[in-house]
Order: structure tokens, then C-alpha cells, then sequence
């Protein structure tokens, strides 16, 4: 089960300058209704921004990220998608595109829509992680790794992203390396009960290290991870 990550990056688009005055406040609008968590009224705006201009590709985009946040992921496709054929410069549409399709488990498009996404800006550390979670629930295992690297190169201190890297290095049956991932996720975060669990398994399963192994085990179960339950019972017991 892959791990939700900690964040979504929805960056609005600003307006072109061009744009009437009335459009633009409307525009504001809708901006400051979606940061206050208003979505259906920020949605509201944004249709009577694309009312009066049908081409304002960051109307678009900026609806996209409301209907998103309402997890209506088919509607905020379409969103997407709009923006993207008015302007296929910013990767912004495709990578927001590529997380509705992450949430909808349509991997395959979703690493379409984030290799665009990462061609048109490849400074964005985000793209790279959200790729190697479609990559992970892929098994295509040695493609998230270099993904999830990227992603460290950047921000090593992301739990989150040690310890995704780690599920790709057991998939890819380097239990050493994923051993090491968790270790770097529990440092940085010491309640991921899952991380705990998955060193537990590696250590006894991998390495036959029973006495590490129950300890991370026990661990696990004290921070809420029940199935380490089954581990315990059938080989922690004296």
C-alpha cells in the first residue's frame, strides 16, 4: 500500500496583465477562496473568470486545483486538461493533471502527464517524488529509486521519501539498501510505525536477525501498526 505523501503541490497561476480589471478581481477571488478552504465558491469564480475569457488557461488550472481539493479528480482532469490545450508551456497543469491521476491509481498517465511536467521544469523536486510513487505502484522499482534520489538530492530530510525509497529497494531485492532507507525514515521521523515494521521484516526475513528484528517489530505495534502482531506471535515468542 503506497504511503500518501505529506503534500500536493497545487501552485495557482497568476493572470497575464492583459487581463480587464473585473477579471481580475474575480480571479483574486477565487484565489482567496480556495486558501481559505471556500472550493465550491472558489470554483464559482473561477467559472465567471472563464465566462468573460474563455482562453485564461490559469482560470482553468486554478479550478482544476479547487475540484481537486474536493477529490472530484475526474472534473478537475477536465480542468486540467483545458488549461493544458490553451497553454502547453507550464508544467504546472500537467503535474496537478498527474496527481488527479495518481489519486485515481491511473499510473501509467500519471507518469505521462509528470515526465511532460518534468521536461518543461526540471527543478521541481516534487515532479520526481509523486513520479516514483506511479513508479512504485508500477514495480517498476529501479526508476522510482532514481526518482525518489532526485527528490533527496534536493530535500534529503523527507521521511517520507527515505522510506518510499526503501519499498523500492526491497521490490528490487536490495535489502541492504532498503534496511538503510528505513533507518534514515525512523531517524527522521520516529513514529512511522510502517517504517519500524518493514525493518523488522527485512532484519528477520533478509538477515536473520531475530533480536533487531522483534525489537523494530515491537516498536511498530507500540505506534499503532497492528500486523506486526502476526510477526511477534509466531516468531518473537520465547
Amino acid at each position: 500500500m503506497l504511503v500518501k505523501r505529506i503534500y500536493i503541490l497545487v501552485v495557482v497561476g497568476l493572470m497575464m496583465a492583459a487581463c480587464g480589471a473585473s477579471e481580475q478581481e474575480l480571479f483574486d477571488e477565487g484565489v482567496r477562496q480556495l486558501e481559505a478552504g471556500e472550493y465550491n465558491k472558489s470554483v464559482g469564480y473561477f467559472d465567471k473568470v472563464i465566462e468573460k475569457n474563455e482562453e485564461n488557461t490559469s482560470a482553468f488550472n486554478a479550478k482544476g486545483v479547487a475540484l481537486f481539493q474536493q477529490q472530484k479528480f475526474d472534473e478537475a482532469i477536465k480542468a486540467f486538461t483545458s488549461s493544458i490545450r490553451l497553454d502547453s508551456t507550464s508544467y504546472k497543469p500537467f503535474f496537478n493533471r498527474g496527481n488527479a491521476y495518481l489519486e485515481k491509481k491511473a499510473y501509467k498517465e500519471a507518469i505521462r502527464d509528470y515526465n511532460v511536467a518534468s521536461g518543461l521544469d526540471a527543478q521541481q523536486v516534487d515532479v520526481y517524488y509523486n513520479r516514483g510513487l506511479a513508479l512504485l505502484a508500477q514495480e517498476e522499482y529501479e526508476d522510482a529509486i532514481m526518482d525518489f534520489d532526485m527528490a533527496l538530492q534536493a530535500t534529503p530530510d523527507q521521511a517520507l521519501v527515505h522510506f518510499n525509497k526503501a519499498k523500492a529497494q526491497l521490490g528490487n531485492n536490495d535489502p541492504l539498501g532498503g534496511m538503510e532507507s528505513l533507518i534514515n525514515a525512523i531517524n527522521l521521523d520516529n513514529n512511522n510505525g510502517s517504517a519500524y515494521y518493514l525493518l523488522g521484516v527485512t532484519q528477520m526475513s533478509a538477515l536473520n536477525q531475530k533480536e533487531e528484528g522483534c525489537a523494530n517489530l515491537k516498536m511498530a505495534l507500540n505506534l499503532g501498526y497492528a500486523d506486526a502482531q502476526t510477526w511477534i506471535d509466531d516468531f518473537c515468542k520465547e
